[in-house]
């Protein structure tokens, strides 16, 4: 579960050994923990690979309520999350034109202090905007790959990266909480 971190500040890569739901609930927690207003997170990985239980777990870590559903918006394309800060949680797999992505509207809500997380947006990063995190997540081995693409990405990247392997050496796996 440690981290294996690439040389390089913007645009370097960890990779994060995944083999638990427990350590794929340990990297949310580490997420929650280090997003701020305005950041963007692109989740990238096969059908079935997790993206969507990390946004829970994620959403979970920054307090929303477990009898509040959180779910894939492949159909709605955007759901908005009350946590503090708001997350707008977005699937962009059934969009087919770069138009179709700016008409969501992402880039004014992380210029209003929104935290984006979106589920295939790697084909729409003009929509996203710059400097976002990639985070990436395989199967075989199961691992999640942090890529950065600048300055505060880089610096959001270590932060989750040093808190996840905090974390897995701690035996209670909570010591990443976003009220620390």
């Amino acid at each position: 579960m440690l981290p294996d971190t690439a040389p390089g500040a913007s645009g370097g890569s960890t990779c994060l050994d995944l083999p638990t739901r427990r350590a794929t609930k340990c990297l949310a927690r580490a997420l929650a923990s280090a997003i701020a207003p305005g950041d963007a997170v692109i989740l990238t990985g096969a059908l079935g690979a997790g993206k969507t239980f990390l946004v829970r777990a994620l959403c979970r870590a920054r307090g929303l309520d477990a009898s509040v559903r959180v779910v894939s918006p492949t159909f709605t394309l955007i759901r908005e999350v009350a946590t503090v800060p708001p997350i707008a949680h977005a699937d962009l797999y059934r969009l087919t034109s770069a138009e179709e992505a700016k008409q969501l509207g992402l880039l004014e809500l992380r210029d209003r202090g929104w935290v984006l997380i979106v589920e295939w947006g790697e084909r729409h990063l003009e929509a996203i905007g710059p400097d976002s995190l990639m985070l990436s997540i395989s199967l075989d081995p199961r691992r999640a790959t942090l890529t950065a693409s600048g300055v505060r990405s880089s610096a959001l990247r270590d932060q989750v990266a040093a808190c996840f392997e905090a974390s897995a050496r701690a035996i209670s796996g909570e010591r990443c909480s976003p009220r620390q």
